[in-house]
């Protein structure tokens, strides 16, 4: 099902949000009673408006389509992971690679490890579980849109644990090119801005890259990514001459 965008009429005129601060949210849940309850919610918060939803993966990348020929793509995409035929890690994957400014909010019964690992590795941008606050789908869904990541504190209880355990012998084979290419410019002292005009793509997928980079790699600031860049060989550093 696709809406098109829509004014709200809950709020006074001069309190609404402009229209392009508004976060469009597609929801996909093979469960109607999940997708009626996340549109309720959702729908009612001011700065977030559902424009679809969709019952498994395989429609919900035939709406995007559908959508994206009409100029409406959402923001977000809230997305069930237990699905069928194609599940919700696969689906989330296959959206990235299509849309790659698209976000993705994994949304869950389940906590496993190996599961909040492949999700993340598909390119989803939150973790929530089911029994979650729905303010907490909510507040996932924004830090999506802003480029951020958020996970179930549960979920991200188990997965610092770990990683703390793991040991990644080559974390460069986890970059995609792209996430290479901001890795390197990065590296060099660029702003999102700037890596922005280079690529040709937005200032928030530059943004959108750089965490992932950082999640992927396990650190935390564009500073110890340089290091980690020069460190691996991905940058020259110009030396300066010595002085005679």
């Amino acid at each position: 099902m696709y809406e098109s965008p829509s004014r709200r009429n809950r709020m006074a005129p001069e309190m609404e949000p402009r229209r392009d601060e508004i976060i469009g949210v597609l929801v996909v849940d093979d469960h109607e009673f999940v997708r009626r309850g996340l549109r309720a919610f959702l729908g009612s918060e001011p700065d977030i408006e559902v424009v679809g939803e969709a019952g498994g993966g395989a429609e919900a990348l035939d709406l995007l389509a559908a959508m994206e020929s009409e100029g409406h793509r959402p923001d977000v995409i809230v997305m069930d992971l237990q699905m069928a035929p194609i599940d919700g890690i696969e689906s989330t994957r296959r959206v990235r690679a299509l849309y790659d400014d698209i976000e993705v909010v994994a949304l869950t019964s389940f906590a496993e490890d190996e599961r909040v690992h492949a999700a993340l590795q598909a390119g989803a941008s939150g973790y929530v579980l089911k029994d979650s606050d729905a303010d907490d789908v909510a507040a996932a869904v924004r830090a999506a849109h802003r480029g951020d990541l958020q996970i179930d504190p549960v979920v991200a209880r188990r997965l610092m644990s770990s990683l703390a355990e793991a040991r990644d012998d080559d974390p460069i084979s986890g970059l995609t090119p792209r996430e290479l290419d901001v890795l390197r410019l990065v590296a060099v002292g660029k702003s999102n801005k700037q890596i922005a005009a280079e690529l040709a793509i937005s200032e928030r997928t530059a943004r959108t890259h750089a965490s992932r980079i950082l999640r992927k790699l396990h650190l935390s600031s564009r500073t110890q990514a340089a290091l980690w860049a020069v460190r691996k060989g991905l940058v020259e550093v110009e030396r300066e001459p010595r002085r005679p």
